[in-house]
């Protein structure tokens, strides 16, 4: 029971929280897709669903690999789910070195495996698979590198996620595995994918036991393990959940004001009121700042959230755009990794977070702590709006600026190298925007002292010969 009672299960209530500091300033953060999903390693992290889906790569791939799913089904691979080789401190040292700021895990994913110690279920990690508290070893070694700890859970999901096992013989259907499987209730017209999955109002309406036992395992996640940001899928704007979303809300709210830590939660689209959380924009952007801090959550990968073969990379600078541009409109990027059943974090993945944080000890200054300018930026590359956008933009150019502020600076942070000079428009003579005198203008990461000039055009900055790092590169402009 919380001692603290200043927020209420109202959305009236909750709209007196704020977002803390160490989110607004922290900007970067690490997401991981980790769990059973990992042994097959084929097509994505909803594999455990479309297995059971007839006629889907998943079902037909698993029939052929590993045979029928009354002989083998999802949960026959926990037991090959070891984790033999997971070191949360090493982890922990990868995403300091990345230049992370908070680092969240899923708690459970849609499948119904907790990967922490869950006292309502016997199918965790805790007592099959790895046998160890995934979660809670993570959180300690996070905070040990004084980064902030955070969780995702996709329980909601799992009332439907199993569904595709009831149309014919499989393992979803045996009394004796109903507890993992869940309630696998089925509904129609539903191709196994996120994001041609129907409106949520066609969705079977979960019934108040099943409610109650999301909310229950949510607060026991949060009172176990203190987590300071908790990031929801889509599937609690299902009309089934406000009044429970409210009364999470109002607990985790009050836990974090008793433990002296600014806490948040994530949520998409319109599942929580504005201004009493934290919108979350799936693999996209907004073309906008928004007032508020909003998060772009994305992965390394293209073609999946958790680990498969093969995967298709995105590339780092691709990445470091994609900060530098969602920091100019006032957000914040969870970037996604997807370690293998072993524990293991791939290489591809390791090259790209230690690129990432080459780049922020360059630049850091122009993320870390900023906020957004009076306009995020210019250019001709368009960004499109909008979840599931995040490989739809063309490459950024040099005439592709992002500003950001701090305290007398402002960053004019170009997305390409552009050579001998650079021009920024909207630091012209005749510019609405610049507002101050310009006292000073140097380019992080280089000694060379740059010649510059402000003329009805725009601000232009002559360059020196080297590059003083790989990718986007920051004009720190001094005002006065």
């Amino acid at each position: 029971m919380t001692t603290t009672s200043k927020f209420s299960p109202t959305w009236e209530s909750l709209k007196q929280y704020e977002i803390p500091d160490w989110y607004i300033d922290g900007k970067f953060g690490i997401f991981i897709h980790w769990g059973v999903y990992a042994v097959p390693a084929f097509s994505n992290e909803w594999y455990p669903r479309n297995m059971y889906i007839q006629g889907s790569p998943e079902y037909e791939h698993h029939l052929k690999t590993y045979g029928p799913h009354t002989q083998f089904g999802y949960k026959d691979f926990i037991p090959m789910f070891r984790a033999e080789k997971f070191d949360p401190h090493a982890w922990a040292a990868l995403f300091e070195e990345a230049g992370a700021r908070f680092v969240v895990p899923v708690a459970e994913h849609h499948d119904g495996f907790a990967m922490y110690d869950c006292s309502t279920s016997r199918w965790t990690a805790v007592h099959m698979g790895p046998r160890r508290d995934i979660v809670g070893e993570l959180a300690q070694a996070v905070r040990a590198r004084g980064m902030v700890f955070g969780v995702s859970t996709h329980r909601a999901e799992h009332w439907w996620f199993m569904n595709g096992g009831r149309n014919f013989p499989s393992d979803v259907q045996d009394p004796a595995y109903a507890d993992f499987y869940g309630p696998a209730v089925q509904h129609e017209d539903c191709d196994g994918t996120q994001q041609n999955t129907p409106a949520l109002d066609s969705h079977p309406y979960p019934t108040a036991e099943y409610l109650e036992d999301w909310l229950a395992r949510t607060i026991e996640l949060v009172d176990k393990y203190q987590p300071q940001l908790v990031w929801f899928d889509w599937w609690i704007g299902h009309a089934a959940f406000p009044a429970y979303l409210q009364r999470f809300a109002a607990h985790y709210y009050n836990r974090g004001e008793e433990w002296g830590k600014g806490v948040a939660i994530n949520y998409k689209y319109t599942a929580f009121a504005e201004g009493t959380a934290v919108l979350d924009i799936e693999r996209g952007q907004l073309n906008y700042i928004r007032p508020q801090l909003w998060q772009n959550d994305t992965s390394v990968s293209k073609n999946s959230w958790s680990h498969v073969v093969p995967q298709d990379y995105k590339s780092a600078e691709s990445l470091i755009q994609d900060l530098v541009d969602v920091v100019s409109k006032n957000g914040a990027l969870l970037l996604n990794i997807g370690p293998r059943a072993d524990g293991t974090i791939p290489e591809p993945e390791q090259d790209i977070l230690r690129e990432i944080g080459r780049w922020l000890a360059v630049n850091g200054e122009a993320i870390y702590g900023t906020r957004p300018w009076r306009i995020y930026g210019e250019g001709p590359t368009e960004v499109q709006e909008g979840a599931f956008t995040d490989t739809q933009r063309a490459p950024f150019t040099a005439q592709d600026f992002r500003f950001t502020t701090k305290g007398d600076a402002l960053y004019a942070i170009c997305l390409a190298w552009p050579g001998e000079s650079a021009t920024i428009q909207a630091l012209g003579a005749n510019s609405p925007y610049l507002t101050k005198r310009v006292a000073d203008v140097t380019l992080l990461g280089s000694p060379a002292h740059l010649a510059w000039s402000i003329t009805p055009d725009g601000m232009k900055i002559s360059l020196p010969a080297d590059k003083p790092c790989e990718h986007a590169y920051t004009f720190k402009i001094v005002l006065a």
